[in-house]
């Protein structure tokens, strides 16, 4: 595997190689070969990503052929928007009313 460094640009070329990395499959095989894989069990391992390689490519011929409806994509959400799982943003403090620390000044009743 080759990655150009250009203009002295390490960080760039450093991403480069980990992105190539990935595609590749060697942090995932490195992962695997950090213990021993029985023999029994590797062939267990493999027979299922044959199984899910082989459905994954019959689920997108039968969308390509529209024997089956293609999934929703999932929703992008535009900045400042409410997002599922997230608070909404709250106003700034000049809107609100308030002093700097948050907090609101009352005004207590005279003493008579």
């Amino acid at each position: 595997m080759q990655v150009l460094v250009r203009d002295n640009n390490v960080d760039q070329a450093l991403r480069v190689l980990k992105k190539k990395m990935q595609r590749e499959g060697i942090f995932r095989e490195m992962k695997q070969r950090k213990a021993y894989e029985k023999p029994s069990v590797r062939k267990a391992r493999e027979k299922a990503e044959a199984v899910r390689r082989a459905r994954k490519q019959a689920r997108k011929t039968a969308i390509r052929e529209g024997l089956i409806a293609a999934p929703k994509p999932k929703p992008r959400f535009p900045a400042g928007s409410r997002r599922p799982g997230f608070p909404s943003p709250s106003p700034a403090p000049s809107q609100q009313g308030g002093n700097a620390s948050g907090q609101v000044a009352v005004n207590p009743a005279p003493v008579a």
